[in-house]
């Protein structure tokens, strides 16, 4: 896929709205004295830097076309869903599944359960009710060119910059966990984060929507960006309803909710995004959202289940 296809003018209108959307986000948390830096690092790394490498890794990949037979319903039956996926799930569901069982192992297993249910089988659900075909989106493109060469230099790039920019390997080392711990715990967490966030998430914004953004917007970038500002959006009611002081992002005023979310998180998509438009390859997208999650999350992993 050539870099000029992703430079058309209607691209371009895209990319150019969603960079104003992005400063105005930013604008408002520096002007509610809320940190800025955060947004400007987010948008630079993952972003810019590495979604342009990433344009560079797949020169040679071929992504399989996936067909959308009804283009304008599916997309719309998919915005309906999203709003009571956000609402009704992220901004109570969420809680009403931990309250359900007590923390620990169980919880955590349950609550695996519902994501799955929620992010993968419903939208699967309602794609086939609607007539779509649902297998070319669970393509792993393990096979075809441009997997492996972004997989293990984005893979890298990420795990060290979470070294970096995380606490992680602090965290790690303070639990005083032995060596034989930390070699089963390392690719625990990595597959757990791999079913819990990566699939989830990423079948949802990038296989299920984003593919019905593209053949709706007739442009892959627009698909992207458009794409990118629907994830930070859903996770607005869950930040601003079950969030708390020490949350990064939170605030009593929903306004700069919506602004740490755009600012913050829709950069991330971005990364996906463009690797979802250029391989469609699902399995390579859930195993660099991982990356970017393993780190963070392996101090309460150990915690969980060594306890």
């Amino acid at each position: 896929m050539p870099l000029l296809s992703w430079i058309q003018p209607r691209a371009a209108a895209f990319v150019a709205a969603y960079l104003a959307l992005w400063a105005a986000a930013t604008a408002y948390l520096g002007a509610k004295g809320a940190d800025w830096t955060l947004p400007t690092i987010s948008l630079g790394v993952f972003g810019a830097a590495l979604p342009l490498l990433s344009i560079a890794l797949t020169r040679s990949a071929a992504p399989p076309p996936i067909a959308v037979r009804r283009p304008r319903l599916e997309l719309w039956a998919l915005l309906a869903f999203l709003v009571l996926y956000a609402v009704g799930f992220l901004g109570w569901g969420m809680s009403a599944t931990r309250a359900a069982v007590p923390a620990g192992r169980e919880q955590e297993l349950l609550v695996l359960a519902v994501k799955l249910v929620v992010h993968v089988g419903a939208p699967a659900l309602l794609l086939a009710l609607l007539g779509a075909k649902i297998a070319p989106l669970f393509n792993s493109g393990l096979g075809r060119p441009g997997f492996w060469l972004p997989l293990l230099v984005l893979g890298a790039i990420i795990l060290a910059l979470m070294c970096v920019v995380s606490p992680a390997l602090d965290e790690i080392k303070a639990l005083r966990a032995s060596i034989a711990t930390l070699l089963w715990a390392a690719p625990a967490t990595f597959i757990w984060l791999a079913l819990e966030a990566g699939l989830c998430e990423e079948f949802l914004f990038r296989a299920v929507l984003q593919t019905r953004l593209a053949a709706v917007l007739k442009t892959e970038a627009g698909a992207v960006a458009t794409g990118a500002v629907l994830f930070a959006l859903a996770h607005v009611p869950g930040l601003y309803l079950r969030g708390h002081p020490g949350v990064d992002g939170y605030s009593t005023d929903p306004v700069q909710v919506i602004a740490f979310t755009i600012a913050v998180l829709s950069p991330v998509a971005l990364l996906f995004g463009t690797l979802w438009a250029r391989t469609r390859s699902l399995l390579l997208i859930v195993l660099l959202h991982a990356a970017v999650d393993v780190l963070p999350n392996m101090n309460d992993f150990v915690r969980t289940w060594t306890g």
